[in-house]
Order: structure tokens, then sequence, then C-alpha cells
């Protein structure tokens, strides 16, 4: 499955801004969703909620929000929308600490901790009765996903078919590079005023944590709050290790089932490797689909939600073994 070319992501004018095509989808795809929760206890005495959007289909489709998102993310709920007009069912996965309520260890998720991904496939395959499972994950999100497709290989469950990434940091080390520019200082503001609540909040809970308050609260980037907090809390040495080891583009010469990537040239968060040209020319399940615009989790074309389903539509023909982007 080699590179796909992008043949039919029409769009015009201030669309073709990257920066307008990301920060217009989160204002704009807010598509309701009737979930019902459920609250997975994990071997360590924790919490994972699963929101599930059911139409009785035999396929299901698990879907795995960005950075700091959750199942209400725009992004998510249009593609829940999508999917459920297509008869496939989707269940979308808040990851620890980003349901509504805070998880009960100090640690909660980070870019690649696929061994809570695995927990849910697995309670999937054994406590429902679907034939067809597949894994779409946005952002952080697809990140991780690549990452499961290549790590766990050979451990994944039969009726797991298939995965889609969109707008993957497949390299974290030169994602945090792209954000920490000055250009990117909207977005890493907004991430890191949210991560730093909740690392407040977390040493707060957790006094013994030995960690340094003043050095979290001046991070002004990925580097450094990666440095001081994610590293520490789950037991790396510095922040390059937590990337190196968690970058999924390690991972993806692993993968063995139909995995495609989709990522933007114009997306704002992403540089150099996170665009695995070379790797998608010579895998035999491993698809890249590099389209020219579509800014981060964006791929908008009008000003009305209902006609911006390009990736959406992407992702089902993927899911169908569609490959063709022309439809």
């Amino acid at each position: 499955m080699p590179l796909l070319n992008e043949t039919s992501y029409p769009l015009w004018g201030i669309f073709k801004n990257g920066h307008f095509n990301t920060i217009y989808k989160t204002i704009s795809a807010h598509f309701k969703i009737n979930y019902t929760r459920k609250r997975l206890f994990t071997d360590d005495d924790d919490f994972i909620d699963l929101d599930i959007s059911s139409v009785s289909s035999k396929r299901v489709v698990i879907v795995i929000h960005g950075l700091e998102g959750s199942s209400k993310s725009s992004y998510i709920l249009a593609l829940t929308h999508y999917l459920n007009s297509k008869n496939t069912d989707v269940i979308a996965v808040n990851l620890r600490g980003c349901s509504g309520e805070p998880n009960k260890k100090l640690q909660t998720y980070h870019s690649g901790k696929t061994d809570d991904l695995d927990f849910i496939i697995k309670h999937v395959v054994a406590n429902y009765n679907y034939n067809n499972i597949n894994i779409v994950g946005f952002s952080l999100g697809g990140n991780l996903t690549l990452k499961y497709m290549g790590e766990y290989a050979d451990k994944i469950p039969s009726l797991v078919k298939r995965a889609v990434a969109i707008s993957a940091p497949c390299s974290l080390e030169d994602s945090s590079i792209q954000l920490a520019k000055s250009a990117s200082y909207i977005y890493m503001n907004k991430f890191l005023k949210s991560l730093k609540v909740k690392a407040l909040e977390k040493m707060a809970t957790f006094p013994d944590n030995g960690l340094d308050i003043k050095a979290i609260l001046s991070s002004k980037n990925f580097h450094d709050f990666d440095n001081v907090f994610t590293a520490p809390v789950f037991g790396y040495k510095s922040a390059q290790e937590y990337w190196h080891k968690n970058s999924s583009l390690g991972f993806l010469s692993l993968i063995n089932k139909p995995t495609l990537l989709i990522n933007a040239l114009d997306d704002p968060f992403l540089m150099g490797r996170c665009y695995p040209f070379e790797i998608a020319e010579k895998h035999p399940y491993f698809s890249f689909l590099p389209t020219t615009y579509g800014g981060h989790v964006g791929f908008n074309s009008t000003f009305n939600k209902y006609n911006n389903l390009w990736v959406e539509q992407r992702v089902l023909n993927f899911l169908n073994d569609e490959c063709s982007t022309s439809q």
C-alpha cells in the first residue's frame, strides 16, 4: 500500500490557509450525538470512560481523540455522525482524565500509552458481538493508533481489521519543535494552559509527587513541560527519551494490517519526519495520503459543515477497502 494521490479534496479561498482550516473545524463541526457511557475499570484500580453511539451494527470503529480532547471534540462528533449514518457503530474513547472527571492516578495518558488502547480493544472483543472492529485516531490519538498497530502487530485480535490515523505527529520531537515556533503560539498556549491546570490538580491530589511546581508553571513549550512533568511521571529520563520511545515513526515498519495515515502538508503542528513518504513507498500494509491543504484535523472546504466530510468519507472508503481517493 504505497503513497496515495490526493485527487478529490475541493476547497477554495480562505480554506487554503492551514491555520484557518485548523481553527474552523473546532467551531463548526458540532453534530449532536447521543452517547451511552461505559466505564471500564483498569487493572491498576483506575478507570477509562467510553462513549458509545450505536446503530445496532455488526461493525464498530473505535475512535481516539487528540491532546486534551474528548469524545465531545468536534472532529470526533463529525466522524461519529457520519459513520452512524453509514450503519456503523462508534466507540469514542476518553483517554484517562479526559472524560470530565479526573482519573484516580497521578498518571493520566500520553502520546504512546498503547497499553490502555490494548485493554479497551480486548474489552470490546470480549463483551460485544461485533464481527468487524476498526480503529481511527486523530492527532495524538493518531500517533497512538499507529504505534499500537506496529507495537502490538502480532498480538492484535483478528477482529481488528484496519486502522486510520489523521494529522498524526509520527515524530513527537519534530511536532514539538514545530509547535514551539512563534507561528504556533496560539496552539501551544492553549495546550499548556490546560495541561498546567491538570498538572496542578494532580500535584494537589498526590502531594508526595517529587515534581517541581515552579518548573511546570514556567514551561513555555512541550520540551519544557514534558521534561518536568510527562517524562518523570511516566518514568522517562527526559522529554527526548519520552518522544523517542513513543513516536509511531519507529513502529511503522512492524505494521501487518492495512493502515492509513492522512496528514496535510500545511499542518501547523507537523514537520519533517511526521511525513513518512519513504516508509509508505515500500510498505505492504501502510498507506500514506498527504494532502496539499487541510491544516490540523481540519480538512474543511466550505462553510457548510454537512459538506465538510471529505476526511470522514476517506476514512470509510479505506475501512471498506476502497482505497481510491477519487470517489
